[in-house]
């Protein structure tokens, strides 16, 4: 292959990718959607929230669960605590409402798999403790299980205004996400569920292997399997603080490396088995590979012919400088929003090249990353 070509391809797949498909798949889905059918539904229900040293969010967190506008008779709440060692016990037991299950330190997909196990309701709802819930919320996310295809529902995670420039780019990611997520669930199903608030038939709840970086798509992806469809429900919303690139980068190592535990544990997803497979070659499968794109085609780069050598190593030296100055350009500067947004992206393309990690390292370890970038 020439040093052209080098560059041209991966490139083509670069803007495919991030702009293409996205374009592609608004056209499908406004033109192929294959509505919901919802309508009223009140099933008995168990929402189960795993924390691990929660007790900044804990109170927050059940204080919005027992708002929500749902009859109380058909509804039963579970904390799982996963062995923490702060206050969570104690403040979930203030709440008479709510049943405290205590299980060792064993990590989040251990934790929910408890909660599972002690819950009786014919839809779980899976909440994590961070997150305050709208309080038509709930009734919103169960209209989706009046339709007998749908197996799994997401909420809408809204990210609320952030103060710094990188906050907010962090916020217009998500919505960016966030569409195509929409998209997905009009023509089909989304690949998993927005784990900070989601609902699944109990029927098909399958355990959680230990070690899982994902459970969010492990539960989510039985149900698709079995032919379900897995919805996004833009009704239902949930609301979380913006967060800083140093947290996001961690959690989008866990989560892209995730992808690879998916990949091993649902290996249909890159077969005809999978009725998405085009949508999940372009989507979630492309994203693993883009920072490789993107290394290709600045060593290719040098290869070209002058005068483009110059053009194209003056233009990506350009773009990574702005990731790199963005620390120190104002928030009122001009160009802001622009440092902003090019951080940002080089900031999750490094994550997604870290991603590769899960072939070297134990996921928990990964788990406890983030964690301790929140922590501080």
């Amino acid at each position: 292959m020439t040093a052209v070509a080098g560059v041209l391809i991966p490139t083509v797949f670069v803007l495919y990718v991030l702009f293409g498909y996205p374009l592609l798949l608004r056209f499908l889905a406004r033109w192929f959607a294959r509505p919901v059918r919802k309508k009223f539904f009140q099933p008995h229900v168990s929402v189960i929230v795993a924390a691990h040293n929660g007790e900044a969010f804990i109170a927050q967190k059940l204080t919005s669960i027992l708002a929500l506008d749902y009859p109380r008779q058909l509804m039963e709440v579970f904390v799982v605590s996963d062995g923490s060692t702060d206050r969570t016990d104690e403040i979930t037991g203030q709440f008479k409402e709510v049943r405290l299950l205590k299980v060792p330190r064993g990590g989040k997909p251990r934790a929910v798999n408890a909660g599972i196990a002690a819950a009786a309701g014919e839809i779980l709802v899976l909440t994590d403790v961070r997150q305050q819930l709208a309080p038509d919320s709930l009734r919103r996310l169960l209209e989706n299980f009046a339709d007998p295809e749908v197996g799994a529902a997401s909420a809408e995670l809204v990210i609320l205004d952030g103060k710094t420039g990188a906050e907010a780019s962090v916020g217009l990611y998500w919505k960016y996400e966030f569409g195509i997520r929409l998209c997905l669930s009009a023509i089909d199903s989304i690949f998993g569920a927005t784990g900070a608030y989601y609902a699944i038939r109990r029927e098909l709840a399958v355990p959680i292997p230990p070690g899982s970086l994902l459970d969010d798509m492990h539960l989510p992806l039985a149900a698709f399997f079995q032919g379900y469809r897995l919805v996004v429900e833009p009704g239902a919303r949930m609301f979380d603080n913006p967060t800083g690139l140093d947290l996001e980068f961690w959690r989008k190592v866990r989560t892209l490396a995730g992808n690879y535990q998916i990949i091993a544990a649902y290996p249909a997803l890159l077969s005809p088995r999978n009725r998405m497979l085009f949508h999940y070659l372009s989507y979630k499968f492309a994203r693993l590979l883009l920072p490789f794109a993107l290394l290709t085609i600045m060593a290719a780069s040098f290869g070209v012919p002058e005068p483009w050598r110059q053009l194209l190593i003056a233009g990506q030296l350009a773009f990574y400088g702005m990731a790199l100055a963005d620390r120190w350009v104002p928030d009122n500067f001009p160009l802001k929003k622009a440092t902003s947004a090019v951080r940002t992206f080089v900031v999750l393309m490094a994550a997604t090249f870290c991603a590769v990690s899960i072939l070297f390292v134990p996921g928990e370890r990964l788990w406890r990353a983030a964690t301790e970038v929140r922590k501080g």
